[in-house]
């Protein structure tokens, strides 16, 4: 017995390592693919607001380096994520059963559009409205705005990947609810909670004013109901399975 169970300890470590270099192997090939893009997506943001109506400045020799090399990673990990979420569904598969395996798979695609949606609205509305209250909080203070490429793009990452991640959180929702950890009645108890949370999500995210922080919390509120109908959705479905099965059980 202790024997088998060294064996399928050691199979399932075996497993997860050919997961992950296989994963690895296919960051590589990206990022190395993402090097070779990279110049392009730089013209490209240089070329769009708010970034063309500044100068991008570099206070270190290691600066463009830095951030070429940044780009290449975000582009080979925005390409290697569905590959990944499919690894880690196949590892984990063997310990699922079979209802919560359909979820899984099922809910990986949707995980890449949420993330795509949360990084369009963050990039798209919330950054240059965060990046023009700032600005113009300098230019008012009359001061000689000088942008350093590295500071650019630490305040646009922070602004929009919390966003984009913020956006799983529907299909994070739905898949708890599938596999029994979520129920509508436990979120609805959370809201208070919840909304809290994001509320001071928001405030960190967007700038100092009333105004930016419901154009962003209201999005993230918004997402939380939408969450909670989604799970009540997901929940009455799974209750009316158990009574139909109940029932063919009676029969």
């Amino acid at each position: 017995m202790h024997d088998d169970r060294l064996m399928t300890l050691t199979e399932h470590l075996a497993e997860l390592r050919k997961r992950i270099l296989l994963v690895l192997l296919v960051t590589v090939i990206t990022m190395a693919a993402g090097l070779f893009i990279a110049p392009r997506i730089l013209v490209y943001l240089k070329s769009v607001p708010p970034a063309s109506a500044i100068a991008w400045n570099v206070f270190s020799p290691w600066d463009g380096l830095r951030i070429y090399m940044s780009i290449a990673l975000a582009f080979s990990l925005a390409v290697t994520l569905p590959f990944a979420l499919y690894q880690l569904w196949k590892f984990v598969t063997v310990g699922l059963k079979t209802n919560e395996q359909d979820a899984a798979l099922k809910y990986i695609p949707f995980t890449i559009v949420c993330f795509a949606a949360g990084f369009s609205f963050a990039y798209f509305i919330v950054f240059p409205m965060s990046f023009r209250f700032t600005t113009g909080i300098a230019q008012s203070l009359q001061f000689t705005e000088t942008y350093g490429i590295s500071q650019y793009f630490g305040f646009m990452f922070n602004i929009v990947i919390p966003l984009a991640v913020a956006f799983e959180l529907p299909v994070v929702v739905m898949f708890l609810t599938k596999i029994g950890i979520l129920n509508p009645k436990r979120l609805h108890s959370m809201r208070r909670y919840a909304y809290l949370t994001l509320v001071i999500v928001a405030s960190l995210i967007s700038p100092p004013e009333l105004l930016s922080h419901l154009m962003v919390a209201v999005p993230l509120i918004g997402l939380y109901e939408f969450s909670v109908w989604l799970s009540g959705m997901v929940y009455r479905k799974q209750l009316q399975l158990r009574e139909a099965g109940g029932l063919e059980s009676a029969a």
